[in-house]
């Protein structure tokens, strides 16, 4: 013999059932008009491209203030020095910011494709960028921090050029440590 938990369990799933199906069936409406609503609009080239500049301005920018925050500026500071106070702290942070920026500049490079003048901007800038690569873990260990240092700089400053003379001015936005982490 069923427990009253059981039958009440019962009556319970088949009501939130049949709410689900008379909902779904009220929201249909007639065939036409679901697949207009369904179907993606289309943006202009104008639009596409106006977007790619916007996106790319934003990737770009958070690559620029990872960079200057976690980077240049500790540099500039002395952190990565043997003996630092805070040495190991500052280089992992600078490996995340590194990977980051990687990551954002990859992400911009991806965005300047939309944009015929900032493609032709940006494209002789993607072999620096995929040096770029490998450099955070060199900043974890510690390794080289001059020249690492230095080619995330140089890659940041040219990347900002290229934006400045396809008419994207790009500037510094710092990411929160959350989204630093995030990648």
């Amino acid at each position: 013999m069923p427990s009253t938990v059981t039958v009440h369990r019962a009556g319970v799933s088949l009501t939130l059932c049949c709410t689900l199906l008379a909902g779904a069936t009220a929201c249909g409406g007639s065939g036409e008009d679901t697949a207009t609503a369904s179907a993606p609009s289309t943006s202009s080239s104008a639009e596409k491209q106006k977007f790619a500049k916007t996106r790319f301005v934003a990737n770009a920018g958070l690559a620029a203030g990872a960079t200057y925050q976690w980077i240049v500026k500790p540099y500039r500071a002395g952190k990565f020095k043997k003996g630092a106070n805070g040495r190991k702290f500052a280089l992992v942070k600078a490996g995340l910011a590194g990977a980051f920026t990687y990551n954002r500049l990859k992400a911009a490079t991806k965005n300047a494709k939309g944009d015929p003048t900032l493609s032709k901007a940006v494209a002789p800038l993607t072999s620096g960028i995929d040096a770029l690569k490998d450099l955070p873990s060199k900043l974890r260990k510690g390794e080289g921090t001059d020249s690492v240092v230095n080619s995330f700089d140089d890659i940041i400053k040219d990347v900002k050029g290229a934006g400045s003379s396809a008419g994207a001015e790009v500037k510094d936005k710092v990411p929160s440590a959350g989204e630093l982490s995030k990648g």
